[in-house]
């Protein structure tokens, strides 16, 4: 499909952690953002039928796009489905992206699926900012580091 990216992972960290790292607003935050932009998080309501908007902020320039949507299918530790729609008039359209966790040997399968991405964006350079969030997903999920 030509206005989508697929993904494919394989992460040392167990499918609630890494579910976890979607779900809890903080963590997400984190990594989320492709590098050079930090994110935060006006609004997440984590559950089927909830809403969250956030906003990408470039750290080199400070200007940001903002962008929401709605959480369409929760199977914790499984599978998430949810729609975003950027706020800006030159990017329309709604995207549905769609992540499935699948525990396996050594931790967790992630595959991510990106659809209806708007014409203005190439799918290469999303594949690319994909690839750098999954990279700060692995970083935030794998270390083991136990309490004091």
């Amino acid at each position: 499909m030509k206005n989508s990216v697929s993904l494919h992972r394989v992460i040392q960290a167990s499918p609630e952690k890494v579910f976890r790292a979607f779900a809890d607003p903080i963590a997400h935050a984190a990594w989320l953002p492709p590098y050079g932009f930090v994110c935060t998080v006006q609004q997440m309501d984590f559950k089927v039928g909830g809403k969250y908007r956030m906003t990408f902020i470039n750290f080199s320039t400070g200007n940001g796009h903002s962008f929401g949507g709605t959480y369409v299918e929760i199977k914790p530790n499984e599978r998430i489905k949810y729609t975003d729609s950027f706020d800006d008039p030159n990017l329309p359209g709604e995207m549905t992206t769609t992540v499935w966790l699948n525990k396996v040997s050594c931790g967790t399968e992630l595959k991510v699926l990106q659809e209806g991405i708007p014409a203005a964006i190439p799918a290469e350079m999303c594949y690319l900012g994909w690839q750098e969030s999954l990279d700060k997903l692995i970083k935030l999920v794998e270390p083991e580091i136990p309490d004091a």
